[in-house]
């Protein structure tokens, strides 16, 4: 993960425990580890923050060099988009699934053991039961990244004294910030905040993408209401069951609407079930699998971006739909509380119920939704940058890093 090439620097954990000297490494060099389930192989939310995370300690500590741990990337990825100097990974997705967990932790821990960096960065809180027992032994600080669903209601005590121990948490949102701290044994000051950031040059507003509206049989001025969601059976919570139970209504005021859900998994077959069920063939669109390097065009092909969650930690999606200038609706359990900014951002709704959820995207869909900056999509884009933009990003983890540790000479 992370060594400082100045040898003369060290940094000193601002919870005061097991102050760290990069002299007293067997290199001389000063380091941060990363410890990430993934960042190239899969592109899931954590993945992406992950991904983000290293681009930010990059562009504010270029003067250190990373060592990245990856527990399901292969180790042959190498990406070209990364200075070598600087990166260093190590990936072991190429071992059985059963072995990952073993190897990823034997791994980090022996490297930890070797290079004694200054700080661990787990970005999925599993791992910190793993740090924990490093810290024991050498005195390595390390934080953990809290997501969402992964450290609510947390049960097991080794993952409880992990994160106890753990000399920070960044929270995603607020919602998630809250709920850890009212169920487990953790200090206030010890979880902080650090949403989820958008990659704005990836992400923005075009017009609707001829070849997707060929391929989809859809016309420039048909009313698209979009969803990207995993389709696993774990993840009904993202919402699209309740869209699919307003769709009818919807359609009896907009009769040529079409929903469009991006993704695939294990909860497909059921889908086109209820698709049945309620007669909306002609309706609803299942792309399948969409390739990263597509997703921005899905995005511009809709007309409202909508997943009425209720287990969301925060949702990246709702920021790249806002980048792109898209009217958004999330759900009002969540933490897309905290990505669409208590509703300064988009429409929240009550993630059950079906008759707000179809009201509302009638009402957004035909432009009478009463919050004029739905309408405004570079009003949109402007302020989803000014809230979580890569440099909001930058300067909260940068500042989080300054409070952590202080310079000291050798």
């Amino acid at each position: 993960m992370v060594e400082d090439a100045d040898t003369r620097d060290s940094w000193v954990g601002a919870s005061g425990r097991s102050p760290l000297r990069g002299g007293d490494r067997p290199d001389g060099k000063s380091s941060i580890h990363l410890w990430c389930p993934g960042m190239f192989d899969f592109k899931g939310g954590i993945q992406v923050y992950s991904g983000m995370l290293l681009q930010a300690l990059l562009a504010k500590r270029p003067e250190l060099k990373y060592e990245v741990f990856l527990k399901h990337d292969r180790p042959s990825f190498a990406p070209e988009s990364q200075p070598s100097q600087q990166v260093r990974y190590h990936g072991a997705g190429a071992l059985p699934a059963k072995a990952r967990t073993f190897a990823f932790s034997i791994q980090g821990m022996l490297c930890g053991l070797q290079q004694r960096p200054d700080l661990i960065i787990c970005t999925h809180p599993n791992y910190t039961k793993a740090a924990y027992w490093l810290h024991r032994a050498t005195g390595i600080p390390y934080w953990a990244i809290a997501h969402g669903i992964d450290v609510w209601d947390i049960q097991s005590p080794s993952l409880q004294r992990g994160l106890r121990h753990a000399d920070r948490i960044l929270a995603v949102s607020g919602y998630t910030r809250d709920r850890l701290l009212r169920e487990q044994d953790l200090q206030p000051s010890q979880v902080e905040l650090l949403p989820n950031t958008v990659d704005t040059e990836r992400f923005q507003i075009a017009e609707k993408p001829a070849h997707l509206l060929k391929r989809y049989g859809l016309q420039a001025d048909q009313p698209i209401i979009l969803t990207v969601a995993r389709l696993a059976d774990a993840d009904r919570h993202k919402g699209y069951d309740p869209i699919l139970k307003a769709l009818p209504a919807i359609r009896e005021q907009i009769p040529n609407i079409r929903y469009v859900l991006v993704g695939k998994g294990s909860d497909r077959p059921r889908i086109e079930a209820q698709i049945r069920s309620l007669h909306l063939e002609n309706s609803v669109i299942l792309t399948g699998f969409v390739p990263d390097e597509e997703l921005c065009d899905h995005y511009n092909l809709c007309d409202v971006y909508a997943m009425p969650s209720k287990r969301e930690g925060f949702g990246i999606v709702y920021l790249e739909a806002l980048a792109c200038g898209k009217p958004t609706l999330g759900g009002n359990q969540d933490g897309a509380v905290d990505a669409l900014a208590h509703g300064e951002l988009g429409v929240l709704v009550h993630p059950d119920d079906a008759d707000e959820i179809g009201r509302s995207l009638v009402q957004m869909l035909q432009g009478s939704y009463k919050h004029s900056i739905l309408y405004q999509p570079e009003i949109l884009r402007q302020r989803v940058i000014e809230h979580f933009g890569v440099q909001q990003f930058q300067a909260t983890l940068t500042h989080y890093l300054a409070d952590f540790s202080i310079r000291h000479n050798s």
